[in-house]
């Protein structure tokens, strides 16, 4: 199962509690206080890690905890500091207070790193309120509890182009052949049901990370099918690519079906549909697909670098596709 929302409720570590103890040596009468203070409570912190694919690891983990400060010990000794609580997110993830929904940090860069609740100070010993009119204080404070908060998780995948569609349009396949990802594909009509990553290797060794984004269908803004449980995933991505089935299976119509993904893209997000752009005509290998594609020409005026006909169960045009993608992303790649 694919998790892109999590909502967690955090603890920062208590701080460890302060000690009342007494310097009792041989020969010395009066040793005078040695209680140590307590060590301060972990942190919560929110780090934005490359290797990490989704929010998977927090599905069944909702309340989480960091670890607290060790008390003081005798002969003024301080106790250890709490281990901070590291959560390892994908990059683009969103954190969102989960009462109000505000932003509170958008974790994009590798490394990033966002504290979420600050762990407890540490008590007192009785050593540190010794004073020239308190030569012998017998008490102590105890270590203060650390923050909470409870937060939402919202991963918006951060990829080059992402792969946009009806279901079966042949989008799974498409990325299968031009990367290197695992999907699943089949000769017969299934569903994604999770988004498919994908890194394209160009002749300049410089890479194109896709996306496939599982299939939207009429109503998708409105929540219907799989909604916008997966729409957030296009709002980072550079360029879009349509993907259309040109043969008509299943009784489809190519240009109604792109009109109807823009309205569902416009009505979502107005700025989706400002985006770059290619439309891909898939399945030109099927009996009858010219039929449609000439009828897509004739309706719909497009850019002749924003229109291919392709293969993808064969291959075919799939080298001006990718070229297409590389001219149009141009120096933005990595």
């Amino acid at each position: 199962m694919f998790t892109d929302s999590v909502i967690l409720d955090l603890h920062a570590g208590k701080g460890g509690n302060g000690v009342v103890a007494w310097r009792r040596e041989k020969y010395i009468p009066k040793g005078g206080p040695c209680g140590g203070c307590g060590g301060k409570g972990g942190d919560v912190v929110v780090v934005a890690d490359i290797q990490i694919p989704s929010l998977d690891w927090y599905r069944n983990r909702k309340i989480l905890k960091a670890e607290n400060g060790v008390q003081g010990g005798a002969n003024k000794r301080r106790g250890r500091n709490g281990k901070e609580l590291l959560l390892k997110v994908p990059c683009g993830t969103l954190v969102k207070d989960a009462q109000s929904g505000e932003i509170l940090a958008d974790m994009t860069d590798d490394g990033q790193k966002w504290v979420v609740c600050v762990g407890g100070k540490g008590g007192r010993g009785n050593e540190t309120f010794k004073s020239s009119i308190n030569r012998a204080p017998n008490f102590c404070t105890p270590g203060k509890p650390g923050g909470t908060q409870e937060i939402e998780l919202e991963l918006k995948l951060i990829a080059d182009v992402g792969l946009v569609g009806f279901p079966n349009a042949g989008k799974s396949t498409l990325i299968k052949r031009i990367s290197r990802a695992r999907v699943k594909t089949a000769p017969y009509p299934f569903t994604t049901l999770r988004p498919n990553l994908g890194y394209v290797e160009l002749e300049d060794y410089s890479r194109v990370l896709i996306a496939d984004i599982p299939g939207i269908i009429a109503g998708a803004h409105e929540d219907r099918g799989l909604g916008f449980e997966f729409l957030r995933h296009i709002e980072r991505t550079k360029l879009l690519v349509f993907v259309l089935d040109s043969a008509g299976t299943d009784g489809r119509d190519p240009l109604e079906d792109y009109r109807t993904l823009r309205r569902e893209l416009e009505s979502y997000n107005p700025d989706l549909v400002k985006r770059p752009y290619i439309v891909l005509l898939n399945k030109i290998d099927v009996e009858d697909s010219q039929l449609f594609i000439e009828q897509f020409l004739k309706e719909e005026k497009l850019p002749e670098d924003s229109l291919l006909c392709v293969s993808a169960e064969r291959g075919d045009g799939l080298k001006d596709f990718v070229a297409a993608v590389s001219k149009r992303l141009g120096n933005e790649l990595i």
